[in-house]
């Protein structure tokens, strides 16, 4: 069995946000830490990660206690960028593999990087009959969303994405209004339809799929 791929002094973005595979991410980039990071790995074509914040501000502020961060975030690859002056960058962001840190620490000007392991992407599971109504709420969900925004700023999903539980179940993360804490715990799970029996748990207390 092959080992599993390790990155090396991966730049860090810590953030009050989960991000999911698959998932999208804007960001208004102006601290020193970050601006000179975001333009590297853009140049490079190589990602970032961003992690979500145990404790702490997404701001640094000085004589603040250091951030404190949960072990497993997510790789992000800048689609686009855009930098209307030159102390601020607009990122668009996609989310791919999940990672485990390893070991981190912050540099001197504040950027933190880790070591980390990437995680296994996960395996492609159909979404079983009883667990269909989430599959097509997310549907209504999203279509309704791209009537109120620009039609042409998200792709409608396809047959194969509203058929497997992974990709379900993290758009449901997104959407849903419940604690970091439990998007956390969400995100990090290995077994989508896992994943997805607690979302539907979550959109049978709440109603939310029935709307």
């Amino acid at each position: 069995m092959s080992q599993p791929l390790t990155l090396t002094s991966l730049p860090l973005f810590p953030l009050a946000a989960v991000l999911l595979p698959g998932g999208r991410l804007s960001l208004r980039v102006f601290e020193v830490r970050y601006l000179d990071m975001v333009r590297k790995c853009q140049q490079a074509g190589a990602p970032f990660g961003v992690v979500c914040l145990r404790s702490g501000t997404e701001v640094r502020k000085a004589g603040a206690p250091q951030e404190q961060l949960h072990s497993v975030g997510t790789l992000a690859h800048i689609t686009q960028l855009h930098s209307p002056q030159p102390a601020l960058i607009h990122l668009e962001c996609e989310g791919a593999q999940r990672f485990c840190i390893q070991h981190s620490h912050v540099l001197a000007h504040g950027l933190w990087v880790a070591d980390v392991q990437l995680l296994p992407a996960d395996h492609p599971t159909a979404v079983p009959p009883h667990l269909m109504v989430a599959s097509a709420a997310l549907a209504r969900v999203l279509a309704s969303l791209r009537e109120r925004q620009a039609p042409q700023a998200s792709p409608p999903p396809t047959a194969d994405q509203l058929g497997d539980c992974g990709w379900v179940a993290n758009r449901w993360c997104e959407l849903l209004p419940v604690p970091l804490a439990l998007k956390q715990q969400l995100m990090q799970l290995d077994n989508p339809l896992v994943r997805l029996e607690l979302v539907a748990d979550v959109l049978d207390r709440t109603g939310i799929a029935q709307a």
